[in-house]
């Protein structure tokens, strides 16, 4: 069976169809179907089946998807005993990572790497619903996704998926400098009942926090605007319009709003880097995750020790 062809049924499987798969891998729905025939050819057995007007993976079709994991990760296992020998593992490695998290970790990132001869970070931003972030493993070797402090963990090994947790970072009230809260050590959510929120959409990760807030209030939040861009919501919360839940490390030194913490109530994100288990072993992605994690440690245990 030819490798090629199992990381593409693997992706039928992981993103749900063949279109979705020809998306992320930057291939025609055609080329898909084609790869998975060959497949079902070598197999002996159907892969797909149709339903509606699309095709979706047979129970053989699944499991070959799954035994594709071990392939792959045997397959990089064999390149990384190679590329042992090597002086300097060499490459290209993409990240992506949400909008936030790209500000408060990429720059830095890019800085660590210059200093690590051949090895070359290609960034991209990609802010998605938190079910999302793990799909976006089919098509970039490090994907650093947020998720709320009590939110459910991301697909793990079974997923042939591999988490990294790199740090927590606090969610903090965002309020304007004339607020009464703006000189408050911190806020009660219960004194937050009836205020006016700028909020991000649902099914991303803040939202889950803010619905948190809002069980510890009594009072269901009034949601005056739906903006997923933290700079955004930034300006709206520094005009006067609204308060906003925005994450501590990336908007304590932003000069439009103050950050008040949250009593009684535990508020924050879990940011992880997360990666398919074939991808965790080259050797040149290794070492752009270990900037990575030391990245996190930094920002959290410098930033810490100043609050």
């Amino acid at each position: 069976m030819d490798a090629r062809s199992l990381q593409i049924l693997r992706a039928v499987h992981t993103q749900g169809g063949v279109t979705a798969a020809a998306a992320a891998l930057h291939l025609t729905p055609s080329a898909v179907s084609q790869h998975v025939a060959a497949l079902q050819r070598d197999a002996g057995v159907p892969l797909t089946e149709r339903v509606g007007r699309g095709l979706r993976l047979t129970a053989a079709g699944v499991a070959l998807a799954d035994a594709a994991v071990d392939v792959a990760v045997a397959l990089e296992r064999a390149r990384a005993a190679v590329d042992a020998y090597l002086d300097r593992p060499e490459g290209v490695v993409r990240v992506s990572a949400f909008q936030s998290g790209a500000q408060l970790l990429l720059p830095a990132l890019l800085t660590r790497v210059a200093a690590l001869d051949g090895v070359v970070v290609e960034c991209a931003d990609e802010d998605v619903a938190q079910d999302d972030f793990v799909g976006l493993t089919d098509r970039m070797d490090v994907v650093v996704a947020h998720r709320p402090d009590a939110g459910r963990p991301w697909a793990g090994p079974d997923a042939g998926v591999v988490v990294v947790p790199l740090l927590r970072e606090p969610l903090d009230v965002a309020v304007p400098h004339d607020h009464p809260f703006a000189d408050r050590d911190q806020v009660r959510p219960d004194e937050l009942a009836g205020v006016d929120w700028v909020a991000v959409r649902e099914g991303f990760p803040v939202a889950t926090v803010l619905a948190a807030v809002a069980r510890r209030s009594g009072d269901a939040p009034r949601v005056v605007h739906r903006i997923n861009d933290f700079h955004v919501a930034a300006s709206l919360v520094g005009a006067g319009h609204g308060v906003a839940l925005l994450p501590r490390y990336t908007f304590e030194r932003d000069p439009r709003v103050r950050l008040v913490p949250l009593a009684d109530v535990r508020a924050g994100r879990r940011i992880d880097a997360l990666l398919r288990a074939d991808r965790a072993e080259r050797l040149v992605v290794r070492r752009v995750l270990a900037e990575l994690r030391a990245l996190g440690e930094e920002i959290g245990g410098v930033s810490a020790q100043v609050r």
